[in-house]
């Protein structure tokens, strides 16, 4: 910005330059027409005597004398007939003749013209009111020009440096007046690099800047206030959606994981037991004689049941089983890992046993059982509906076998 303002201001100062030599030179030119005008006219009337007596000699001592007033190159005079009667020229203009004089010249005004480095003046000379000759002079105008060009050099220096101190000036007040516009950029780049919105503008003043910074500053206050409140927003929904989440996979009367939870579960375990050869074993557990406790006792008995088997489910398991309700009296048992079959037979004894200690429910003992039927992956099967299905199986056989006990799959009753 500093160097277009320098740019324009130093087009303006030498525009303006050029127009004020241009003029200086005109009105010189001007003025030295006017002049010769002047000095020609007082020659004229000192040589009408001479031109009237016909003193030559007079008038060419007369003529010599007016050119040493400098810048002269030739001065004539004539008669009526248009011939010499005296005649003046510098040694340099040999080659020079001069224009003969306008017709318009038969009166009494003189006539200048004026040429690129010289002019010509033409006046009639008189006496006593009757018009006796004509004077003509010719006269350089360079001296003019090259005073006039001295004058534009020096002026030109002047200006030059003009433009110098003034582009220091105004690279200095620039550099101060924007100083604060500098520092409003670094720090919007800050913020938009860090998205730190609580950093503030330094106010400088109350000029137009200052009131731009205040301005910037309430922006970022409520840039802040609402980035906050976003936060807070997210933060909230992501909490109601882990709630949403685990109440989509949350079974809402034991707490325990439920049927959709059980179904992802049992697919990523089986993926990862038959990637690694590992050993993973699924219950499907089924409570005997629940349909007898919510026909005498009622269903809250009967959810007071299935809460309690849960819980004592829940303390027979190690902390990597997953134990699920898959809907009524029915539960799932995922073991991820067990070191072989018998140990998983053992779990599934222990669990039958937890089951069948005695329940008191609202003061009525309550006559629940379980009957669990094993599967093993990838033992048994490798897909989780047919695992699934492998256990499901397993437990029916070992209803039919008695209840209150367990089968394996894949064997016989």
């Amino acid at each position: 910005m500093t160097r277009l303002n320098l740019q324009v201001l130093a087009v303006t100062m030498l525009l303006t330059f050029v127009l004020i030599a241009t003029a200086s030179l005109l009105v010189a030119r001007e003025h030295q027409a006017q002049s010769a005008e002047h000095d020609a006219q007082l020659l004229a009337n000192n040589l009408a005597p001479m031109l009237v007596f016909e003193d030559a000699s007079a008038a060419q001592l007369e003529l010599s004398a007016f050119a040493r007033r400098g810048g002269v190159l030739e001065v004539q005079v004539s008669r009526l007939d248009h011939s010499t009667f005296a005649h003046w020229l510098d040694a340099g203009q040999a080659d020079h003749h001069l224009e003969r004089a306008p017709a318009a010249l038969a009166g009494t005004s003189a006539i200048v013209q004026m040429h690129l480095n010289s002019l010509d003046v033409w006046v009639p000379i008189h006496l006593k009111g009757e018009r006796v000759g004509a004077l003509t002079v010719h006269e350089s105008l360079k001296s003019l020009q090259h005073t006039v060009l001295r004058m534009v050099g020096v002026a030109a220096v002047f200006i030059g440096l003009a433009i110098l101190v003034a582009g220091r000036l105004l690279r200095w007040v620039q550099k101060r007046a924007l100083a604060p516009i500098v520092e409003l950029s670094h720090l919007a780049e800050k913020i938009a690099t860090s998205q730190d919105f609580s950093q503030r503008a330094q106010i400088h003043g109350a000029d137009e800047v200052g009131r731009l910074s205040e301005r910037f500053n309430q922006m970022l206050k409520r840039v802040e206030i609402s980035q906050t409140e976003l936060n807070q927003q997210l933060q909230r929904e992501q909490l109601a959606g882990q709630q949403f989440e685990q109440l989509a996979h949350q079974d809402s009367l034991t707490k325990l994981p439920n049927r959709l939870y059980f179904q992802s579960a049992l697919q990523r375990h089986m993926s990862h037991s038959c990637q690694n050869a590992l050993l993973m074993a699924l219950m499907f557990i089924d409570l005997d004689s629940f349909k007898l406790v919510n026909d005498r006792h009622g269903h809250d008995a009967g959810d007071a049941v299935l809460c309690e088997v849960a819980a004592r489910m829940s303390r027979v398991l190690r902390a990597g089983d997953v134990l699920c309700r898959l809907g009524g009296d029915e539960f799932g048992l995922i073991l991820p890992v067990v070191p072989d079959e018998p140990a998983a037979e053992a779990l599934a004894l222990r669990l039958i046993a937890a089951i069948r200690e005695p329940m008191v429910i609202g003061g009525h003992l309550m006559p629940i059982g379980a009957t669990v039927g094993l599967a093993f992956c990838p033992t048994d099967e490798v897909e989780a509906s047919q695992l699934l299905s492998a256990a499901d199986v397993a437990m029916y056989a070992a209803k039919r076998a008695g209840k209150n006990t367990f089968r394996r799959a894949n064997r016989a009753a």
